[in-house]
């Protein structure tokens, strides 16, 4: 509660003079915390945890202007940030020590590691601990809110528009990522800040180790990006300023780097002390902000008395709730199984697949024509990536006349940045945006698997189920007409071993189309893998990938594979081929050799996989053949295989065998090797041949 204490006048300085003595009360709080961690290390330094001891006063000068409807992604030193936005020190110790009732993570994740959707303060989508990979999500905020105030989705609010504010320690400002941050904020003009405190070290690293410049200087190199440097141990200096940018922010939407120089007065982390390798530490303690704040009460007319009962008041509060929080219960062990995903509404296939009167269409028209669906009924809905605008409208025109019929503002192209175009998501998905957005070619998803991995995939789980990633990445893949080694790749590996994402393959039209309404209205991430050699079924054999186009209601729901085509009842020996992708032509065309013997089974997704259908098919067959495009080694295939031989043993009547690429590094350009290092029909139906004979 804010003190009684009073001075002369309304302010000091500039800045109110309740204003003042708040940021002294939540000084004391945060002194008070840190002190208190340090006196029983041995107890708090179980979870690693940092403090925010040298930054206290701009992290509170920036936390109590920030108002509800604004965004804050707040770094692992920001607990004074919290402290000022409302966020209480029992809540922050829950944390700490990963109690059942952390409001952040429920336990899950390290001590402030925020994630907050409350009407009364900042929203804080998720983070990750890596830093400087914050400033791609929360970039993706400000383009979301950014996108909802040109198309009046946003709600008016009387005090002011929204802010992001993207906090980072100056050493985290290196990150390749954060200049890709930097460049769409100035390129679309995004109404955020980064909040840049520079203590000038990493860990043990100095700034002149391991940057040739600081965070403002590096700025500047961003037309577009206005820069503001302080003394961030003046609370009156930092709140004059960051009062200012937060209020030129809010009027004119275009971004701000402010950086503040602060001391590090405690360790970098509770498991690296910093008696261990730091000499600066006298010189740091007086730079420390908390006297400075206490002498400019005292001049102000604040009697010694009066700030100390704030002082021991504070120390009280504190550590009551360090009491508490040790007696707060732990998760319980049912609790890890909690929101890995957020419950979907698609549950069954509806709408019609075969719509009467219908032509045959190829699958990128499907997709092109669901994609137009769905911005036609839900305005939230954008479409971006490499060169799906108006020019060209994809490298597969698969995004064709989309930028002319919704404008440039829904349909657009962003730099050669797989990693934003993928971790933007988290911060769009948080405005209430649905983004789908496109990876040129599987080979170039590379660069994009920090966010996918650390920040989209995480997100709902790490945040007890608060902040879902509600988005779709499409990601064209395989091998198609010698496109050598750098666009021909298959991925689906790496990604089935990134839990909680859902991943869909398609093979057919019909398929596609389905998933992708399906993947949209699914509050969770999905990649939606969709073979470059399936398109246009101009590959021989490939001509059924071309389907009816269903209608604008048909949906598909994740988890549930498609029976291609079924094997002849007592035609034994017969087989079950479980497959995907390409893979579903090279066992249509190889089994017209083993006429009514061979059942193919489509997965259509590969998470969630339907190992009902799987496993249902082999055991009826008793022999079973496993098709990727992948190299086989330590593959996707390879699991299943593994499932089915745990779950179908005593079916069996011969080995689960897996047929896939050669175990290369790469396919290549030239024609004969390439179609040496793929799997083919023929060699499909050797291996039924020999499936069939065991």
């Amino acid at each position: 509660m804010p003190s009684t204490l009073t001075a002369k006048n309304e302010s000091v300085g500039s800045v109110p003079v309740n204003a003042v003595i708040r940021a002294y009360e939540l000084m004391c709080c945060a002194k008070a915390m840190t002190d208190i961690f340090e006196k029983n290390a041995a107890v708090t330094s179980k979870y690693v945890h940092a403090t925010s001891r040298g930054h206290e006063a701009v992290q509170i000068a920036l936390g109590m202007q920030l108002k509800p409807q604004d965004y804050l992604s707040a770094y692992y030193r920001d607990d004074s940030i919290l402290l000022s936005i409302g966020v209480t020190p029992y809540e922050l110790m829950l944390q700490l020590m990963a109690k059942a009732d952390d409001p952040f993570s429920g336990g899950r994740t390290y001590y402030s590691h925020p994630s907050l959707r409350r009407d009364d303060m900042p929203k804080i989508p998720h983070q990750s601990s890596a830093t400087g990979m914050q400033a791609i999500p929360t970039t993706g905020i400000a383009l979301g809110i950014q996108y909802k105030e040109k198309k009046g989705l946003l709600p008016s609010y009387p005090d002011g528009k929204p802010v992001v504010v993207c906090s980072l320690g100056d050493g985290s400002v290196t990150e390749g990522e954060v200049s890709e941050a930097f460049q769409m904020a100035v390129l679309k003009k995004l109404p955020i800040l980064y909040f840049v405190q520079d203590n000038d070290w990493d860990i043990s690293a100095t700034g002149k180790e391991t940057r040739a410049m600081d965070a403002m200087e590096y700025a500047r190199g961003f037309k577009g990006m206005e820069t503001r440097s302080i003394d961030g141990t003046d609370f009156m200096r930092s709140y004059q300023v960051l009062r200012d940018v937060l209020y030129t922010i809010r009027q004119e939407r275009r971004p701000f780097l402010v950086h503040a120089r602060v001391p590090l007065l405690n360790h970098h982390t509770s498991g690296v002390r910093k008696e261990w390798y730091r000499g600066d530490l006298e010189e740091a303690a007086r730079r420390d902000p908390f006297p400075r704040l206490r002498n400019q009460l005292v001049i102000a007319g604040f009697t010694p008395e009066k700030i100390k009962q704030i002082e021991e008041k504070e120390t009280a509060t504190v550590a009551e709730a360090y009491q508490k929080a040790l007696q707060a219960a732990d998760p319980l062990p049912e609790d890890l199984f909690k929101h890995d995903f957020a419950p979907t509404p698609v549950t069954e296939e509806k709408g019609v697949r075969e719509p009467e009167g219908r032509e045959k269409k190829v699958m990128v028209d499907c997709a092109l024509f669901a994609i137009q669906e769905l911005m036609e009924k839900h305005p939230e809905c954008l479409f971006y990536g490499q060169d799906v605008g108006g020019r060209l409208g994809g490298v597969f025109r698969e995004a064709a006349t989309l930028a002319q019929k919704f404008g440039d503002d829904r349909v657009f192209n962003t730099p050669i940045q797989e990693a934003f175009i993928i971790g933007s998501t988290v911060g769009m998905s948080a405005t209430g945006c649905k983004p789908i957005v496109e990876i040129q070619f599987a080979d170039y998803i590379w660069p994009g698997l920090n966010q996918l991995f650390t920040e989209v995939s995480r997100s709902c789980y790490l945040t007890n189920g608060k902040w879902p990633v509600s988005c779709v990445i499409r990601v064209p893949i395989g091998a198609y007409g010698s496109g050598g080694p750098y666009h021909s790749s298959s991925v689906e590996s790496v990604l089935t071993n990134i839990r909680g994402i859902k991943i869909a393959y398609p093979s057919t039209g019909a398929d596609l189309k389905g998933l992708l309404k399906s993947a949209y209205y699914d509050p969770n991430p999905v990649v939606m893998l969709e073979h470059k050699g399936l398109y246009w079924s101009k590959i021989k054999g490939t001509e059924d990938a071309k389907t009816i186009e269903p209608d604008a209601d048909y949906i598909i729901p994740f988890g549930k594979g498609r029976v291609v085509q079924n094997a002849e009842p007592g035609n034994n020996p017969t087989v079950s081929v479980i497959t995907y992708g390409m893979g579903v032509y090279w066992a249509k065309n190889a089994s017209k050799n083993f006429p009514g013997k061979v059942e193919i089974i489509d997965l259509r997704t590969l998470f969630p996989l339907d190992e009902e259908l799987i496993f249902s098919s082999v055991k009826k067959h008793g022999r079973c053949l496993v098709i990727t495009e992948e190299p086989v080694n330590n593959t996707f295939a390879q699991s299943i295989a593994s499932r089915i031989q745990q779950h179908c043993f005593e079916y069996l009547d011969a080995p689960v065998t897996v047929i896939g690429s050669e175990n290369m590094p790469a396919v290549p350009l030239n024609t004969v090797l390439e179609q040496t290092m793929l799997p083919n029909a023929e060699k499909v139906s050797a291996a039924i041949n020999t499936i069939l004979s065991y």
